[in-house]
């Protein structure tokens, strides 16, 4: 079975056999790695590509650079990429620079883990979180 996997770079979909999504896949049109193990920063106008046209999850990460909180949850949000890629995805949403994003989505308090599958919210945490409570929580939400 093949899987719809969004490219990080130029955010073309491309069709990745789900047995080889640990093989380093490429993007068909950029040639660029599909999966880099790091969050990518995402705008409103590709969010919901990303979102709705990914058939693995994606945890989104919605943050604002004031934040205390989402500055010290960084370092750990980034590192998670690495032990849930390549079956999650891991995005950042900047609150400040994509407000309506974020009342969109109804975010109250930041910063707030949203994540996605097949276009529906699946599961929601405010607060910071370690490394390893996101990948057990992502994890755990995915199933």
């Amino acid at each position: 079975m093949s899987l719809h996997i969004v490219c990080p770079h130029c955010h073309a979909t491309n069709r990745v056999p789900e047995d080889r999504l640990d093989a380093s896949p490429k993007c068909g049109g950029c040639h660029q790695a599909l999966f880099t193990a790091q969050p990518i920063e995402l705008t409103e106008s590709n969010f919901n590509l990303h979102i709705s046209n990914s058939d693995i999850p994606t945890l989104v990460d919605f943050w604002a650079s004031w934040c205390g909180p989402c500055k010290m949850m960084a370092p750990a949000f980034a590192k998670a990429a690495t032990a849930l890629e390549p079956n999650t995805r891991l995005v950042k949403i900047n609150t400040e620079e994509h407000q309506e994003l974020a009342a969109r989505y109804n975010i109250r308090s930041i910063p707030t883990l949203v994540l996605f599958k097949n276009g529906h919210e699946i599961a929601r945490q405010a607060g910071a979180m370690s490394e390893q409570d996101l990948v057990r929580w992502a994890q755990t939400n995915i199933k």
